[in-house]
């Protein structure tokens, strides 16, 4: 399987030689876990397709921080040597990816200064869009946030049709499902998208960003600049 990810493909040729041995194909199935909370980590993954979801809370409280793709990797902390995170990441978009054992990519970063640069800058980056996640959750209205989701969702994957379910997206937002079923008829009333049953089409990209207005754009730039990763954006 070649590999489609950006971060890995990203690294310098003897960077990729020196961790492509280590790396294991794998498939990630709906809800496969990625981390779990408060234990350590026993991998990082790298996504070729599909998107996994980190959630912070517990229960009743839980929201989804952030989201992942082919763009980065899961088990940031391995490359800030925090060895684990109280939150926890599964896979909320199937998918398939290369993993890596965390002592291997220790190991590796520790022989390498610039594959630890690299994956240093990811997570920089990746915080700076759990960072606007929390902005967006406390700042801006249901159809924004939706917009934005859906954007970021479209900018990891191939094409214009996400899988996910209305009572999926009211979990990870906070929201009730009723909420979101009503921001989804708002959307499709607008020609942005077409929403069947665990299936949304994006049809007009532009209009979705002017929903999303300033809430979407500012981690999509920075990744860009530390990273090189550009979404459909």
């Amino acid at each position: 399987m070649q590999i489609q990810n950006h971060l890995l493909s990203s690294l310098t040729e003897s960077d990729r030689a020196a961790i492509q041995p280590h790396l294991q194909a794998v498939e990630l199935p709906v809800r496969y876990m990625l981390e779990a909370p408060d234990k350590p980590l026993c991998h990082a993954y790298f996504l070729d397709c599909g998107i996994g979801s980190m959630v912070t809370g517990d229960g009743a409280h839980e929201i989804e921080a952030g989201i992942v793709g082919r763009d980065g990797m899961t088990g940031t902390a391995i490359a800030l040597i925090a060895v684990q995170c109280p939150n926890k990441t599964f896979m909320q978009i199937a998918g398939q990816g290369w993993r890596i054992e965390a002592a291997a990519l220790l190991t590796q970063l520790q022989k390498s200064p610039s594959m630890h640069r690299c994956f240093l800058r990811y997570a920089f980056a990746f915080g700076v869009q759990t960072a606007n996640t929390v902005l967006v959750n406390a700042k801006a209205r249901l159809d924004a946030r939706l917009a934005r989701w859906l954007l970021m969702a479209n900018d990891r994957i191939d094409g214009d049709r996400i899988a996910i379910t209305h009572e999926f997206l009211s979990r990870m937002l906070a929201v009730r499902r009723a909420g979101v079923t009503t921001t989804m008829a708002s959307l499709v009333d607008r020609g942005c998208i077409t929403a069947a049953r665990g299936l949304i089409t994006i049809l007009d990209r532009p209009g979705l960003e002017k929903v999303a207005a300033c809430f979407y754009g500012v981690p999509e730039r920075e990744q860009l600049r530390l990273t090189g990763w550009r979404g459909k954006h």
